[in-house]
């Protein structure tokens, strides 16, 4: 199957750059993907498309301020990091580097709080890099020193906004280099109503790395290589996972964080064994969905993992005709853009 296969003519226009003006108040297309037909709703009609019984899940993943800029000490170059996760103790983390041909061994850099970071080995031909501090980063480095990472389709600097539109209202467990994006158009107020209705709600935390956000590069999809992303499942979550599978209630996860969080926790037989754990998972159509029955997501971007794998649950086809409606129609796309419910 051929990347450009899930490509689309999207306008820029379309792509949104800042979130809507009050968090809920996004459009929501409705797929069937028995038939493939639309329906164009509100995202506050989300509670009426769902059924009493249903399990909702949600991934609680905090994102990081991982965008991070270091002052190389021998020249005064500012240079961008991009913090994707410890390594050991984490005095030493992964980075995604702009312009990493110039990030050499030894390489010296001065953060904003006056830390100072070394490049102690360097892989050529390569976008990353390790860096090494003194004493191990904590969460308070990156407040001291970070940005939010707003996705680079995002052609501004992040603001007081993104502080809090850029995280989801039930964000728990720092750690992602990326939002949940789909979670972003939940409100206090939508959750109690679905609790309200009857729809049960479950947690999982999946951290956003480069396995969910790196473009794939290969022409067949089937020598992409995703990168390891890590997740952690309950025994409560998979506990309600279970219940709802015997008695015969929908499984509809928010996100296609959550997705890859349910499928790659489950065994063969489509149980949900709780623990954590690191996933490569790969979805793209020809899978077979072992958990999830239903799905809520964005609009993704063209030749990316995510629409491969919403094609992949919904067909392929049902999903780029809903694109191409949702060009038409003028839907926002991408982070802070409109939603799709998949039924």
């Amino acid at each position: 199957m051929q990347t450009v296969d899930f490509n689309f003519d999207l306008p820029d226009s379309l792509i949104a750059q800042r979130p809507s003006g009050v968090r809920g108040n996004d459009r929501l297309m409705f797929l069937n993907k028995s038939n493939g037909n639309v329906e164009h709703h509100m995202m506050q009609d989300l509670v009426d498309l769902i059924a009493p019984g249903t399990l909702m899940i949600f991934n609680d993943s905090r994102v990081r301020r991982s965008r991070c800029y270091g002052i190389k000490t021998s020249s005064g170059r500012e240079q961008e990091f991009m913090f994707l996760n410890p390594i050991g103790d984490g005095s030493s983390w992964n980075t995604m580097v702009k312009g990493a041909k110039k990030v050499k061994k030894g390489n010296e850099y001065k953060f904003s709080d006056g830390s100072i970071g070394v490049i102690p080995e360097v892989s050529e031909g390569s976008e990353f890099r390790t860096i090494s501090f003194e004493k191990p980063l904590d969460e308070s480095w990156f407040e001291r020193n970070g940005h939010i990472p707003l996705p680079p389709y995002i052609r501004r600097e992040d603001d007081d906004t993104d502080s809090e539109r850029y995280q989801t209202v039930y964000a728990k467990e720092t750690g992602s280099a990326a939002a949940p994006t789909a979670g972003l158009h939940f409100t206090e107020e939508i959750l109690k109503k679905l609790a309200d209705k009857g729809v049960e709600l479950a947690w999982v935390t999946l951290h956003v790395g480069l396995g969910t956000f790196l473009p794939v590069r290969e022409e067949n999809i089937e020598d992409h290589k995703m990168h390891t992303e890590y997740y952690t499942v309950s025994q409560d979550t998979a506990s309600k996972i279970a219940a709802a599978k015997k008695e015969g209630r929908p499984v509809l996860a928010v996100g296609t964080t959550s997705v890859r969080t349910l499928e790659s926790a489950a065994d063969e037989n489509g149980n949900v064994i709780p623990g954590t754990r690191g996933t490569n998972i790969f979805m793209y159509p020809g899978y077979k969905f072992k958990v999830v029955d239903q799905m809520f997501t964005n609009f993704h971007t063209p030749e990316s993992t995510l629409i491969m794998l919403v094609s992949a649950f919904a067909g392929k086809e049902n999903i780029m005709n809903a694109y191409k409606i949702a060009v038409e129609e003028k839907y926002r796309f991408f982070s802070y853009g409109d939603a799709m419910l998949i039924k």
